[in-house]
């Protein structure tokens, strides 16, 4: 018999959802096909089978939630190692680790040409409890799959590296319910928490809290960005396609990323990653909570790409059909409410980023030039840094070329 247990769809997943079951008792599998839909904080994604067999059992029954990672969820005839179901398209699966164990980073594995590494989940917790790299070792399991007794025999070869021990998190403050507080079960109405609330709640305090942020606010004059971009729609309406403020908005960030390369940066705890691209992350609103598709190389793109990139990836992650690569490793993210009419806000920084913009709504205001009073639309952004990383002259240099490519937007093209 072989256990299909829960897979880890990427790097933070803890629980998720078993949408759907595709396969029934008795159906035949293969490795490759594609048996169950399941529902993360971010997106419902295809799970496909490791390995092959006769479906014996469906363990987890449909629409079950919080289901944890390496739960077994189904039983295989034949094999005798658990597998781990995998992500369509073929991906690389994480296992959790262990408590207060950090895993040793997991490669492909290019000598048997597999391009996913199969291991068992207790060979996983034995090999990172040993300092062992699971990419280094043969499987003598099924399909090759590294099982408990290939670790220990290289363990028994090559002395152990001491497992690096994380210190546990401070506790969080429990939320209340409001029957503790005295009212009453008929003066409200309770919304479950799904799983993508429970994680944005539980980063969002996370970011908070363990970040040392602060935030950096500037008016920026938009009237030569509006006229700019009727003309760039005029020219683009041919093909159908429309730049919106945050198109322009999301350009300028990423070539002022390019100007201030101190400002696209990350905190880690070998030292500061200098990023070499802008990748940037655009918050999009969702039933349930928020998710930051990413604009990779956006430097690198036209007004047109960027539009069309952008349309694509905010309709399909209100659809939750997003991959883990789309909304996993940004740079530098963006905020934008100004559609909403709010003036100004600050954003919680999105870890491991180093910074956010929060941008605001264009507003006719009246400011002072050359001692006269005139109207000019004006647009508020705040930078949110992690001082960490980021101090305050380079945001404040990356505010001013971000102002500098807004207020005269021919810069951004030549």
């Amino acid at each position: 018999m072989t256990d299909i247990l829960m897979p880890a769809l990427s790097p933070t997943m803890e629980e998720g959802i078993l949408a759907k079951w595709l396969v029934k008792v008795g159906d035949s599998v293969r490795s490759g096909d594609v048996i169950a839909e399941i529902e993360t904080d971010k997106a419902t994604m295809e799970v496909e089978a490791v390995d092959e067999g006769v479906v014996e059992a469906l363990l987890v029954a449909e629409g079950t939630e919080g289901v944890k990672v390496n739960t077994p969820i189904a039983r295989l005839s034949g094999g005798d190692a658990p597998a781990v179901a995998a992500p369509a398209p073929p991906q690389p699966v994480v296992a959790p680790a262990p408590p207060k164990i950090e895993l040793p980073l997991e490669k492909s594995v290019s000598a048997k040409g597999s391009g996913r590494i199969l291991a068992s989940p207790l060979a996983r917790r034995l090999a990172a409890e040993r300092g062992l790299d699971l990419s280094s070792l043969t499987g003598s399991g099924p399909h090759g799959r590294i099982i408990r007794a290939d670790v220990e025999a290289a363990s028994a070869a090559a002395p152990a590296r001491p497992a690096r021990v994380e210190a546990p998190a401070p506790a969080s403050v429990p939320a209340v319910s409001l029957a503790q507080l005295g009212y009453a079960d008929d003066s409200y109405a309770l919304v479950p928490l799904d799983g993508m609330r429970r994680t944005v709640a539980r980063r969002l305090t996370e970011s908070a809290r363990d970040i040392p942020h602060f935030p950096l606010t500037i008016d920026v004059e938009i009237d030569a960005l509006l006229a700019a971009r009727t003309r760039i729609n005029g020219l683009l309406e041919p093909r159908g396609i429309k730049v919106s403020v945050n198109d322009l908005v999301i350009k300028a960030a990423a070539l002022a990323l390019k100007q201030v390369p101190e400002a696209n940066a990350s905190f880690t705890a070998e030292g500061i990653a200098l990023h070499r691209h802008a990748d940037i992350s655009m918050a999009v609103a969702v039933d349930g909570g928020l998710i930051t598709p990413i604009i990779r190389r956006a430097e690198q793109k036209g007004l047109a790409d960027i539009a069309q990139e952008a349309k694509d990836l905010a309709e399909r992650a209100r659809n939750r059909k997003l991959k883990p690569e789309e909304f996993q490793g940004g740079t530098f993210s963006i905020s934008n409410l100004g559609m909403f009419g709010v003036r100004q806000f600050g954003s919680i920084i999105n870890p491991p980023q180093g910074a956010i913009l929060s941008v605001g709504a264009g507003e006719a205001r009246a400011v002072v030039r050359d001692g006269h009073v005139v109207s000019r639309t004006l647009m508020t952004v705040t930078l949110t840094c992690d001082h960490r990383v980021i101090d305050g002259a380079i945001g404040a240099r990356w505010l001013a070329a971000f102002r500098a490519l807004i207020e005269e937007p021919v810069t951004m093209i030549v």
